[in-house]
């Protein structure tokens, strides 16, 4: 058999909603003439992938194998590929395809695709086939070379795998929203996510302050580059009062929006990137009192990806991760759950 005619590959999945993750063999289709085929080194676990394989979101069809954070080499090319060649290390994000034609496609941005993007698993490809997505938990994977990345040598690939998500995610906005010298930034929450997000905002050369619920994360704040770090336990503090440029918010719980506005100076924004279960709300006086502004925020584009993994480069900036093999992962969801990971799981894909 022609090398390029493998249709299944080795990967951890689960085969019904809410139940544990164990290894499954899955279908990759033959290459197609813009296709890529990668042998995944390592794929992040992101805490979407929890709620989805745990039935928060509903129920898919399975098998389903999560992942969204995948790093490996390209073993092989379709004719049309032109970009990428043998040996090369690339990354796969949230997403691996989009209608191409919208106002957001033609703009770059395929996380606002106006036809629905494609997400890297549990979504039906209606661009290509129909195909169903499985994700990275997986030993390969074929993706269209548009969708991919290049991931800098200069990275260490295994903390590079969660920058695919929670790197671009906190990426994405802080540029959008002018981050650099002498702007005043805070991160709420520094988990998975946010712990990223401190990293890039100080690299960019802003003031980073960070709100959590407890002191534990105090030391890791500061030597991630944070100017400070806030305990909210007993409230918010009156001297950050009007303060703040931009407020990232990475966490999912329902918290006091009026309070954190409360916190922006002149021309400030509250972006959301976690999505909590109640609706956001404020009085308008909030917003006009000082010309604030409350938004929110998806994962990024594959341009601005590719510039998010190259500034990480430059800058030294990876992700704190726990390598673990894949007959942990469950353990894995588990630990996650109950924050009891710094800062985030990443699979090492030679266990699949």
């Amino acid at each position: 058999m022609n090398e390029l005619d493998i249709t299944t590959t080795q990967a951890w999945g689960s085969l019904g909603i809410n139940q544990p993750l164990e290894p499954v063999i899955i279908p990759r289709r033959a290459l197609r003439e813009d296709d890529v085929r990668i042998s995944i080194e390592f794929s992040g676990i992101c805490h979407s992938d929890i709620h989805t394989m745990r039935g928060d979101w509903g129920a898919r069809q399975y098998p389903l194998v999560p992942g969204h954070e995948i790093v490996g080499r390209v073993t092989a090319v379709g004719a049309d590929v032109v970009d990428y060649q043998l040996g090369d290390r690339v990354g796969v994000g949230c997403f691996i395809n989009s209608c191409g034609s919208c106002h957001a496609c033609q703009q770059e941005e395929i996380s606002y695709c106006e036809n629905g993007p494609i997400p890297t698993y549990g979504g039906i490809d209606s661009y290509a086939d129909d195909e169903y997505t499985q994700g990275g938990y997986a030993r390969e994977i074929v993706v269209r070379e548009s969708f991919i990345v290049r991931v800098p040598e200069a990275l260490d690939p295994a903390a590079a795998a969660p920058l695919l998500c929670a790197g671009i995610t906190t990426y994405s906005p802080l540029k959008r929203w002018g981050t650099g010298p002498g702007r005043r930034v805070a991160i709420i929450g520094m988990g998975g996510l946010g712990h990223v997000g401190v990293k890039i905002a100080a690299a960019m050369g802003a003031e980073v302050t960070v709100f959590s619920h407890s002191t534990s994360k105090r030391e890791d704040a500061l030597a991630f580059g944070a100017h400070d770090h806030v305990s909210t336990a007993e409230g918010l503090p009156e001297n950050y009062r009007n303060y703040f440029d931009l407020i990232l918010n990475t966490v999912s719980v329902d918290l006091e929006t009026e309070d954190y506005l409360g916190l922006l100076r002149f021309d400030g924004s509250l972006v959301q990137l976690g999505l909590p279960g109640a609706p956001l709300q404020t009085s308008t006086r909030r917003l006009a009192q000082f010309r604030r502004s409350l938004s929110a925020s998806m994962v990024g584009g594959i341009r601005e990806t590719q510039e998010m993994l190259d500034f990480c480069a430059e800058h030294g900036v990876l992700a704190e991760i726990e390598l673990i093999s894949a007959e942990d992962i469950n353990v894995a969801y588990d630990r996650t759950v109950a924050s009891d990971v710094r800062y985030r799981f990443v699979i090492d894909a030679a266990t699949i």
